[in-house]
């Protein structure tokens, strides 16, 4: 039975949850999530889970904030001038905001605090910090050296 290693693309079905039972994403619905191991493209430890798992395998796996999202990086939290906002702009605790770096980049930025005269916005991911456990269930695996 094939068995899931470095470089093969997987498609895997997947619940993510959070230590309190909160689900923050699925598949379920969906197409599964096709990736290739090794290529960086999902967060580290979600692929050590997959490595080694069989073709229709089942299984849970924790993955510690450190091999997810890491830690909360308090100088990513920084107070705004509302001056410095679009004027039509209502800034409300837990909108999304886009902000762009002077390279072009694009940061996804949350309003964590409203005050009079500027906002707090938080540019962690909303993940970070936290420990997130996964059902998984491999569905197919390719061989990389298949085309």
């Amino acid at each position: 039975m094939s068995q899931v290693k470095e470089n093969n693309t997987v498609k895997v079905n997947y619940t993510g949850k959070l230590s309190d039972g909160q689900i923050f994403d699925s598949s379920e619905g969906r197409e599964p999530l096709e990736f290739t191991l090794g290529q960086g493209q999902l967060i580290p430890g979600f692929e050590k889970g997959v490595l080694d798992m069989k073709l229709n395998e089942k299984k849970t796996i924790t993955i510690p904030k450190e091999e997810a999202y890491g830690d909360i990086h308090e100088q990513l939290k920084q107070e705004v001038n509302k001056a410095d906002l679009p004027q039509d702009m209502k800034p409300e605790v837990g909108m999304g905001l886009v902000s762009k770096t002077p390279e072009g980049q694009e940061r996804n930025l949350l309003v964590i605090e409203v005050k009079e005269d500027s906002i707090v916005v938080d540019g962690n991911h909303p993940l970070a910090g936290k420990d997130l456990i996964f059902d998984l269930e491999v569905v197919e695996i390719k061989d990389a050296d298949v085309a």
